[in-house]
């Protein structure tokens, strides 16, 4: 065989091993963006004849070196990053971006604060799409900015290929809206808040490397989303601010998450109604309200969440901890629900089903229909509870849970079993259970 034919393939495993090597034009480190760290039209199939890279995401390395991308600066659009109102330029710079044909990636440079007020990023975008926040977003703390819509701040709405990092922060300048909250003051009438970041309708979508905190309302919210990976977020709130979830998923199917740290005064991660096939690994949790599956059915309505596995958490101080919520009235089923090697730290509540939940001033009226709670595990669960009952499982008399597994469970209360009260459900415990449920 000659040399030739010997150098070639060679020479583009050579290329194709080493892509950071190669800059790409058009983005400089004076401009915020790290050539090497970023994340640029990721998207490639998992294998390459028959090589399984283990992720429908390949590496960003590559994708930047098989594709060329063009970047657009907030601040070539007339952000100035002192605090001042940059919407109008951050949306133009999307605008742009979004309409570029090539694989592209707006840049938030760093060490600059945007104040934005609500904005909506849409698609479709004719290419994929990287932003790149090294900056700080700020929310306006004026409320008659949003008299158009109380609920949203940032949105990411029907946009595929779309990879949002860096490292930066997102602030939503929360506190005005928990002072006005009818849940710190009884004499407000209750009104709604924003969600600090909303991705809507998305598909193939990162969410990674970011720290957001103090929202207005709930952090961060997955709604009606398709093939996501969430990893190294960390989510911050006082632990007394109302109602400020911090990852929501709604309506989404096929969401990871790993790696995050969240402290804020709601569900670290709340899981409703019409999600299927989400994974969360690596969380650490508190102060908050736990990790929770709800609430669903409220309003007499169909709910349905199925395929969850929480796997490898911290929670501490948390006053609750894995927890399955729902009202009396409601129906579907909550199913096929793991809870996997969780450590507690003098949690409240630290296993609870609750299918008799009422988040209301008046107490709720007994009704016959129920959302069916079924074929749930909780294995190797360890730690201290703050509470007497360290389980709690209560549910429906004409809807009970079913197939409730309870396998290496050890909680204590001040060194001492703790208590397990359960109630019409149908449970096996395997090995090791305290307190035990029979």
């Amino acid at each position: 065989m000659s040399l030739h034919t010997h150098f070639i393939p060679s020479l583009i495993v050579f290329l194709l091993s080493f892509p950071r090597y190669y800059s790409l034009p058009g983005i400089s480190e004076a401009s915020g963006y790290d050539a090497f760290a970023g994340r640029v039209n990721p998207w490639y199939p998992s294998t390459i004849q028959g090589c399984n890279f283990g992720s429908k995401i390949m590496s960003s390395k590559m994708g930047r070196s098989l594709a060329a991308v063009k970047t657009f600066n907030v601040n070539d659009y007339g952000a100035k990053g002192d605090g001042s109102d940059a919407t109008e330029a951050f949306n133009n710079a999307w605008k742009a971006a979004c309409s570029s044909s090539q694989g592209s990636v707006l840049v938030v440079p760093k060490n600059k604060n945007y104040l934005l007020k609500p904005i909506t990023f849409e698609g479709p975008c004719k290419s994929s799409i990287t932003v790149q926040i090294y900056g700080t977003l700020q929310a306006s703390a004026d409320r008659s900015a949003y008299s158009k819509d109380l609920t949203r701040w940032l949105v990411f709405e029907n946009v595929q290929n779309l990879a949002v990092e860096g490292g930066g922060t997102i602030n939503g300048n929360g506190k005005i809206w928990w002072e006005n909250s009818c849940k710190v003051n009884d004499d407000l009438s209750c009104k709604d808040a924003p969600t600090a970041l909303i991705f809507y309708n998305c598909k193939n979508l990162v969410v990674k490397n970011l720290k957001i905190q103090n929202a207005q309302k709930m952090h961060v919210s997955f709604e009606k989303c398709v093939g996501v990976e969430v990893s190294g977020l960390t989510i911050t709130a006082p632990a007394d601010s109302p109602n400020t979830d911090g990852i929501h998923v709604t309506r989404t199917q096929n969401i990871q998450i790993s790696s995050s740290v969240i402290g804020t005064g709601d569900d670290c991660i709340s899981i409703v109604s019409g999600s299927q096939k989400v994974q969360a690994t690596g969380i650490t949790c508190g102060p908050g309200h736990g990790i929770s599956i709800g609430s669903l059915g409220d309003g007499n309505s169909e709910a349905h969440v199925s395929d969850v596995t929480v796997n490898g958490a911290t929670l501490t101080r948390t006053t609750n901890g894995v927890r399955i919520k729902t009202w009396q009235g409601g129906s579907g089923s909550a199913s096929n629900i793991k809870f996997q090697n969780i450590e507690m730290h003098n949690v409240k509540n630290p296993i609870i089903i609750d299918q008799k939940y009422c988040d209301q001033d008046k107490p709720c009226k007994s009704q016959s229909r129920a959302v069916q709670v079924q074929n749930v595990l909780y294995q190797n669960i360890k730690g201290t509870s703050s509470s007497s009952e360290a389980i709690q499982i209560d549910c429906s008399e004409k809807f009970p849970c079913k197939g409730i597994v309870l396998q290496g469970i050890d909680l204590r209360v001040g060194g001492k079993v703790a208590k397990a009260e359960c109630s019409n459900a149908k449970i096996t415990e395997k090995g090791n259970v305290s307190p035990s449920c029979t």
